[in-house]
């Protein structure tokens, strides 16, 4: 059979004809597509505004820095995330503050969250795992309390929702990926949303040098270079056209994963109520990843194993205690995971996973 990769982008003709047709219009930054892609955005999720930037990583630091967080604020986060959580806390000049996660949701504890807080807690960015939430009702009524800002990283959560509502649009500022292995991707890219006017018309002028208007050279205040483009954008708006698809494919996915390994002693899923949450990766708990990732790697097939609990990190280095962090750091594995992925090699990597524990 064929190499399975672990994960791999999607992109078909219509795609290649849109990015096509804004290279014949001779105008390639962002403009008229990208506003589309914006409000596609908006639409879909459920806010009033839509912000189109680089990437994942700019939108975090931009939603700080329009929120006013920065040197001498501290900014909780949990201590299992991809290190761009932390990293654009720190290039907004605040302090990030680590927390445990729950093993049921791999999320922040949220009980955690209140014994960190301080005079210096700005924010707090809870980062949705796989379309996994914690109790952001819970979460929203702390951050009222204590007049914190909510900053949500739902970078691996586009599609998935929690009681009923997108994730992204709970706090004040949301924060999305469609980088590569995202369930649609414009190859780098990110977008924040929010339903306040004010912080939206912030965000916008952050990510144009502070212009007040586009077309001129009228600095409002200081902002940067981190605007998106009419590529990427007609990429985009044919991606969105197939979300609703994907997201349904992805549920399948997962179910036909759970239905073959859930007999398997070693692996252990965590809890994905499929009726809120498409999951971005399909992701497992084993006892020794690294060596079913090279079995695996022998016949074919593609895995990655999960983010470094961030304290173990050499720029975070910490002897701190996160032992839930460290147990999935540790034990998680993401199996093949791509749209494309055909059932049969679905049952293909799942009878590899058998014979790996002799249990076929």
């Amino acid at each position: 059979m064929k190499y399975i990769p672990q994960i791999e982008p999607w992109l078909g003709k219509e795609e290649q004809n849109a990015v096509l047709s804004v290279l014949k219009s001779g105008w390639i930054t962002e403009a008229r597509k990208t506003h589309e892609f914006e409000q596609m955005i908006a639409n879909f999720v459920g806010s009033t505004y839509a912000c189109a930037v680089s990437n994942g990583t700019v939108s975090l630091f931009v939603a700080l820095a329009a929120l006013g967080v920065g040197k001498g604020d501290e900014v909780i986060v949990p201590d299992f995330t991809m290190v761009a959580t932390p990293n654009a806390v720190l290039l907004a000049g605040a302090k990030p503050v680590f927390v445990d996660i729950n093993k049921e949701t791999l999320c922040l504890t949220i009980d955690a969250v209140e014994k960190k807080i301080t005079p210096k807690t700005k924010a707090i960015i809870p980062v949705s795992l796989n379309g996994r939430s914690c109790d952001m009702n819970r979460l929203l009524q702390i951050a009222k309390e204590h007049n914190i800002f909510i900053i949500e990283d739902a970078a691996q959560a586009f599609g998935s929702y929690y009681d009923g509502k997108h994730l992204g649009t709970f706090g004040d500022i949301g924060s999305f990926s469609f980088s590569t292995p995202k369930i649609i991707t414009t190859g780098q890219g990110g977008a924040l949303v929010t339903n306040n006017k004010k912080l939206y018309e912030k965000m916008v002028r952050l990510k144009d040098f502070g212009r007040i208007n586009r077309n001129s050279q009228d600095h409002d205040e200081i902002g940067y270079n981190f605007k998106f483009t009419d590529i990427q954008a007609a990429i985009g708006v044919e991606q969105m056209k197939k979300l609703p698809w994907r997201i349904e494919r992805k549920k399948e996915m997962y179910r036909l994963y759970h239905r073959m390994l859930s007999d398997v002693k070693q692996i252990e899923f965590i809890p994905t109520y499929l009726t809120d949450v498409s999951p971005w990766f399909i992701d497992v708990m084993v006892p020794q990843p690294v060596t079913l990732q090279e079995f695996l790697h022998k016949k074919g097939i593609g895995t990655r194993l999960f983010y470094p609990a961030i304290h173990t990190t050499k720029p975070y280095k910490s002897q701190k205690r996160f032992p839930n962090s460290l147990w999935a750091a540790q034990r998680g594995i993401w199996l093949p995971s791509s749209s494309i992925l055909s059932d049969t090699q679905i049952r293909f990597v799942c009878n590899q996973i058998k014979n790996f524990y002799g249990t076929d």
